[in-house]
This record gives C-alpha cells, structure tokens and sequence, in this order.
C-alpha cells in the first residue's frame, strides 16, 4: 500500500502499473468470474490432493444449460473460447459444460504445469512476478522515449 502511495504522489503511476503487469493480468483473467458470468466459489484456491500432496486446479460447478441466465449463457461462451486457447479446463457431461477451472492465476500455472507442490508454485509465481518486473524495467527504461514521451525523462 505504501509503495503504491508513493508511487503515485511522486508521479510513477505509469512505473507503478508496470510492475504490477501479473496482477493486472490476474484481474482481467478473473472478470468473468468476478462479474457474475462464470459462477463464482467462495474459495477459488488450487485444491489440495491430500495422497499426493500436491495442489490441483479447483473447479466451479456450471448450471444445467436449461437453469442458465443469459449473462451465464455468455459466461459459458467465454469459457469455451478460453479452452481454445489453453486458458481454462471444461469438464462435459453428455456434451454440455458441468465444470470449470477457477479463474485465477493460480490455477492457470496449474493448468499449463500440472499439479505440484505448494512451495514449487510459489517459486514459479515468485518467477513470473520477476519476469514481469524485468518487462516493466525494459519498457520504463528501455521503451520511455516512445511510451512516455519527451525522450523519456518522465516518471
């Protein structure tokens, strides 16, 4: 909370949200789910597989499309789009969608690297926040002339 105080009284907000690319992408990443297209668990935390010990994707339960409102109906269009890409598992039962992965950063690095330990999530977290730092360093110091304008002297 200080950090982004400062931040932005000492004029880095554009820095600021640099740093924060991962979050952002979290945030956009989320939107279905926080807005009420896709339903929304309370927790939507990766689960834990207590026989191996490892954390698992978590899943939300989708309506039988009979029970579906309109903005769900849109919701299970956007989940199907995002399984095209990789973004989201979808589990079907006789060809309509039952189940699908917890929209969550989280849950996307288990999606693309499978189940693993807490502390292994972590540190690829950890990796991700550093490799979106380094692409906020590069585009702030690297890029400022162009994106900020005024060669670059901006904050």
């Amino acid at each position: 909370m200080s950090f982004a105080v400062t931040s932005i009284l000492s004029h880095y907000s554009k820095t600021l949200l640099l740093f924060f690319l991962p979050q952002i992408f979290n945030f956009l990443y989320s939107t279905p789910q926080l807005f009420g297209f896709v339903p929304c668990p309370r927790h939507r935390l990766p689960s834990l597989n207590r026989q191996t010990g490892n954390l698992g994707v978590s899943w939300t339960v989708i309506k039988p499309k009979t029970q579906r409102s309109s903005r769900e109906k849109i919701g299970v269009l956007i989940l199907k789009v995002a399984e095209k890409f990789g973004l989201v598992r979808l589990e079907r039962e006789e060809g309509e969608v039952r189940k699908s992965t917890n929209l969550t950063i989280l849950n996307l690095v288990l999606i693309w690297r499978g189940e693993m330990r807490e502390d292994r999530l972590c540190k690829e977290l950890i990796a991700i926040q550093v490799l979106g730092s380094i692409v906020g360093f590069a585009v702030r110091y690297g890029a400022g002339s162009w994106i900020y304008g005024m060669g670059g002297e901006r904050r």
